[in-house]
Protein backbone atom coordinates (compact mmCIF):
# COMPACT_ATOMS: atom_id res chain seq x y z
CA UNK A 1 0.00 0.00 0.00
CA UNK A 2 1.26 2.88 -0.60
CA UNK A 3 0.75 6.74 0.72
CA UNK A 4 0.05 9.43 -1.87
CA UNK A 5 1.15 12.83 -0.76
CA UNK A 6 -2.00 14.68 -1.52
CA UNK A 7 -3.80 12.57 1.35
CA UNK A 8 -1.63 14.84 3.77
CA UNK A 9 -1.41 18.22 5.41
CA UNK A 10 -5.09 18.33 3.93
CA UNK A 11 -4.73 22.69 4.06
CA UNK A 12 -2.29 22.25 1.43
CA UNK A 13 -2.82 19.10 -0.12
CA UNK A 14 -6.19 19.93 -0.67
CA UNK A 15 -4.91 22.58 -3.53
CA UNK A 16 -2.31 19.95 -4.94
CA UNK A 17 -5.63 17.30 -5.10
CA UNK A 18 -6.74 19.95 -7.43
CA UNK A 19 -3.60 20.23 -9.57
CA UNK A 20 -2.45 16.64 -9.77
CA UNK A 21 -4.77 13.94 -11.22
CA UNK A 22 -5.58 10.79 -8.97
CA UNK A 23 -3.85 7.59 -10.10
CA UNK A 24 21.15 24.95 9.70
CA UNK A 25 19.45 28.07 11.31
CA UNK A 26 18.58 25.79 14.70
CA UNK A 27 20.58 27.42 17.36
CA UNK A 28 22.48 23.85 19.01
CA UNK A 29 22.08 23.85 22.58
CA UNK A 30 24.84 21.85 24.69
CA UNK A 31 24.30 17.83 24.75
CA UNK A 32 23.21 16.62 28.35
CA UNK A 33 26.43 15.18 29.09
CA UNK A 34 24.32 12.28 30.88
CA UNK A 35 23.00 11.38 27.78
CA UNK A 36 25.26 9.39 25.82
CA UNK A 37 24.45 6.32 23.72
CA UNK A 38 23.06 3.78 26.48
CA UNK A 39 22.45 6.34 29.14
CA UNK A 40 19.00 7.67 30.07
CA UNK A 41 17.44 11.61 30.39
CA UNK A 42 14.37 11.82 32.51
CA UNK A 43 12.50 14.46 31.63
CA UNK A 44 12.08 17.59 29.06
CA UNK A 45 13.48 17.14 26.20
CA UNK A 46 14.26 13.44 25.41
CA UNK A 47 11.84 11.73 28.43
CA UNK A 48 13.67 8.70 27.95
CA UNK A 49 11.26 7.53 31.06
CA UNK A 50 9.28 6.31 28.11
CA UNK A 51 8.84 2.75 26.97
CA UNK A 52 8.89 1.48 23.59
CA UNK A 53 5.00 0.31 22.09
CA UNK A 54 4.17 -2.70 21.88
CA UNK A 55 5.19 -4.44 18.38
CA UNK A 56 2.80 -5.22 15.79
CA UNK A 57 4.47 -6.01 12.81
CA UNK A 58 7.58 -4.56 10.70
CA UNK A 59 8.41 -2.39 7.96
CA UNK A 60 10.92 -1.94 5.40
CA UNK A 61 13.48 -4.22 4.34
CA UNK A 62 12.81 -5.92 0.57
CA UNK A 63 9.22 -7.09 0.92
CA UNK A 64 7.57 -5.41 3.85
CA UNK A 65 6.05 -1.77 3.41
CA UNK A 66 8.27 0.86 2.96
CA UNK A 67 10.79 -0.87 0.79
CA UNK A 68 14.38 0.34 2.73
CA UNK A 69 18.01 -0.88 2.91
CA UNK A 70 16.71 -1.16 7.05
CA UNK A 71 13.98 -2.98 8.77
CA UNK A 72 12.17 -1.40 11.99
CA UNK A 73 8.93 -2.72 14.24
CA UNK A 74 5.55 -0.95 14.04
CA UNK A 75 4.01 0.17 16.89
CA UNK A 76 0.48 -2.07 17.63
CA UNK A 77 -2.20 0.09 15.81
CA UNK A 78 -0.09 2.00 13.74
CA UNK A 79 0.31 1.53 9.43
CA UNK A 80 3.02 1.83 7.33
CA UNK A 81 2.70 3.44 3.74
CA UNK A 82 5.37 4.07 1.54
CA UNK A 83 5.12 8.12 -0.13
CA UNK A 84 4.97 8.21 -3.56
CA UNK A 85 5.27 11.40 -4.76
CA UNK A 86 2.86 12.39 -7.84
CA UNK A 87 3.92 13.15 -10.97
CA UNK A 88 3.54 17.40 -11.18
CA UNK A 89 4.46 17.39 -14.98
CA UNK A 90 0.50 16.01 -15.46
CA UNK A 91 -0.44 19.10 -13.14
CA UNK A 92 -2.96 21.97 -14.10
CA UNK A 93 -0.23 23.95 -13.07
CA UNK A 94 3.37 21.62 -13.19
CA UNK A 95 5.25 24.62 -11.21
CA UNK A 96 2.90 25.02 -8.74
CA UNK A 97 2.34 21.41 -8.01
CA UNK A 98 6.67 20.83 -7.74
CA UNK A 99 6.66 23.32 -5.16
CA UNK A 100 3.90 22.02 -3.14
CA UNK A 101 5.51 18.89 -3.74
CA UNK A 102 8.91 20.19 -2.47
CA UNK A 103 7.54 21.97 0.77
CA UNK A 104 6.14 18.06 1.86
CA UNK A 105 7.74 15.59 0.97
CA UNK A 106 11.78 16.96 0.67
CA UNK A 107 13.57 19.10 3.19
CA UNK A 108 17.72 19.63 3.71
CA UNK A 109 18.90 17.41 1.18
CA UNK A 110 16.16 14.53 2.28
CA UNK A 111 12.90 12.51 0.31
CA UNK A 112 10.47 11.17 2.36
CA UNK A 113 10.11 7.83 1.53
CA UNK A 114 7.66 6.35 4.22
CA UNK A 115 5.16 7.24 6.74
CA UNK A 116 3.72 5.28 9.76
CA UNK A 117 0.22 6.47 10.54
CA UNK A 118 -0.80 6.50 14.12
CA UNK A 119 -4.06 8.69 14.31
CA UNK A 120 -6.16 5.86 14.80
CA UNK A 121 -4.15 5.09 18.19
CA UNK A 122 -4.25 9.02 18.90
CA UNK A 123 -0.56 9.18 17.51
CA UNK A 124 0.36 11.27 14.64
CA UNK A 125 2.48 10.35 12.14
CA UNK A 126 6.39 8.74 12.06
CA UNK A 127 8.29 9.48 8.75
CA UNK A 128 11.47 8.31 7.03
CA UNK A 129 13.24 10.38 4.76
CA UNK A 130 16.30 9.46 3.17
CA UNK A 131 19.72 11.26 1.94
CA UNK A 132 21.64 10.97 -1.37
CA UNK A 133 24.45 8.83 -0.65
CA UNK A 134 27.35 10.02 1.31
CA UNK A 135 25.63 12.11 3.86
CA UNK A 136 26.60 11.17 7.11
CA UNK A 137 23.85 10.38 10.04
CA UNK A 138 24.60 14.49 12.09
CA UNK A 139 25.38 15.97 8.70
CA UNK A 140 22.18 14.84 7.46
CA UNK A 141 20.46 16.00 10.54
CA UNK A 142 22.07 19.73 10.23
CA UNK A 143 20.34 19.99 6.73
CA UNK A 144 17.08 18.60 7.89
CA UNK A 145 17.34 21.53 10.83
CA UNK A 146 18.51 24.17 8.94
CA UNK A 147 16.11 23.95 6.34
CA UNK A 148 13.76 26.76 6.71
CA UNK A 149 10.80 27.02 4.17
CA UNK A 150 8.34 25.41 6.57
CA UNK A 151 9.72 25.64 10.02
CA UNK A 152 12.10 27.47 12.33
CA UNK A 153 14.19 24.87 13.90
CA UNK A 154 15.51 26.32 17.41
CA UNK A 155 16.84 24.70 21.11
CA UNK A 156 18.58 21.61 18.87
CA UNK A 157 20.08 19.35 20.87
CA UNK A 158 21.99 16.00 19.75
CA UNK A 159 23.42 12.80 21.33
CA UNK A 160 25.26 9.58 19.84
CA UNK A 161 23.11 6.59 20.09
CA UNK A 162 23.09 2.63 18.53
CA UNK A 163 20.85 0.32 17.33
CA UNK A 164 22.05 -3.30 17.46
CA UNK A 165 25.21 -2.35 14.40
CA UNK A 166 23.54 0.80 13.76
CA UNK A 167 24.99 4.08 14.39
CA UNK A 168 23.65 7.17 14.29
CA UNK A 169 22.31 10.71 16.18
CA UNK A 170 19.55 11.51 18.07
CA UNK A 171 18.05 15.19 17.32
CA UNK A 172 15.40 17.27 19.40
CA UNK A 173 14.06 20.75 18.52
CA UNK A 174 11.54 23.04 19.31
CA UNK A 175 9.79 24.65 16.08
CA UNK A 176 7.34 27.06 14.93
CA UNK A 177 5.43 25.73 11.71
CA UNK A 178 4.43 28.41 9.41
CA UNK A 179 2.35 26.87 7.17
CA UNK A 180 -0.15 25.58 10.18
CA UNK A 181 0.85 28.17 13.05
CA UNK A 182 2.06 26.31 15.38
CA UNK A 183 4.90 25.82 18.16
CA UNK A 184 5.86 21.90 18.54
CA UNK A 185 8.87 19.68 19.80
CA UNK A 186 9.80 17.46 17.31
CA UNK A 187 12.61 14.11 17.56
CA UNK A 188 14.60 12.31 15.05
CA UNK A 189 17.04 9.52 14.62
CA UNK A 190 19.39 9.46 11.96
CA UNK A 191 21.60 6.01 11.10
CA UNK A 192 24.32 5.39 8.19
CA UNK A 193 23.23 2.35 6.26
CA UNK A 194 24.42 1.55 2.25
CA UNK A 195 26.05 4.44 1.94
CA UNK A 196 23.22 7.28 2.65
CA UNK A 197 21.35 7.97 6.00
CA UNK A 198 17.79 7.76 7.22
CA UNK A 199 16.06 9.83 9.46
CA UNK A 200 13.36 8.72 11.50
CA UNK A 201 11.35 11.62 12.57
CA UNK A 202 8.12 12.57 14.96
CA UNK A 203 6.56 15.83 15.61
CA UNK A 204 4.18 16.90 18.59
CA UNK A 205 1.27 19.13 16.70
CA UNK A 206 -1.86 20.50 18.73
CA UNK A 207 -3.53 17.06 18.54
CA UNK A 208 -0.57 14.99 20.12
CA UNK A 209 1.74 15.60 22.99
CA UNK A 210 5.15 13.62 23.49
CA UNK A 211 3.49 10.71 25.24
CA UNK A 212 1.19 9.88 22.22
CA UNK A 213 4.34 10.12 19.92
CA UNK A 214 7.54 8.99 21.86
CA UNK A 215 6.59 5.25 22.37
CA UNK A 216 6.13 3.87 18.69
CA UNK A 217 9.21 6.16 18.30
CA UNK A 218 11.39 4.53 20.49
CA UNK A 219 9.91 1.33 19.50
CA UNK A 220 11.19 2.20 15.64
CA UNK A 221 14.28 3.49 16.45
CA UNK A 222 15.70 1.00 19.21
CA UNK A 223 14.45 -1.84 17.09
CA UNK A 224 16.40 -0.60 13.44
CA UNK A 225 18.46 -3.31 11.59
CA UNK A 226 20.00 -3.72 8.59
CA UNK A 227 18.09 -5.62 6.34
CA UNK A 228 19.73 -8.82 5.25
Amino acid sequence: MCTVLRHRLPATLAVLALLVPAGCDAKEAPADAGSPAGSTAVGEPWYDEINPASADGAAGGADGPCPLPVTFPIAEGWQAETIELPDPTTAADPELAAEMIAIMALRGGATARCEVDGRGEGGGFLRVWATERDVPPRAALDAFLADTSTEQATEAQFRDVTADDLIGVEATWVSHNELLDEVRRSWATAVSTNGQSLLFVIQESLLTEHSDLLPAYRLAVQGLRTAG
